[in-house]
């Protein structure tokens, strides 16, 4: 083996391929949380525990002017 095949084949910096393995970790998670909460195809719009939260609470709001 010569020393340039040796030098790509061993890594120069161990705290790059610690570095390297956590990102790579982190991937990892973000592609599963993303895969399981994917709105488009299978994902549920509504999938927390309180359902159609955003919308209108009550009628429309009449104002009225204190008198006296």
């Amino acid at each position: 083996m010569s020393e340039a095949e040796h030098d790509q084949a061993a890594p120069a910096d161990p705290a790059e391929t610690e570095q390297d393995e956590v990102k790579r970790k982190f991937r990892e998670a973000l592609e599963r949380k993303q895969a399981q909460s994917h709105r488009t195809e299978s994902g549920s719009g509504n999938s927390g525990k309180a359902h159609g939260t955003h919308g209108q609470a009550g009628g429309k709001r009449s104002f009225r002017r204190k008198a006296g």
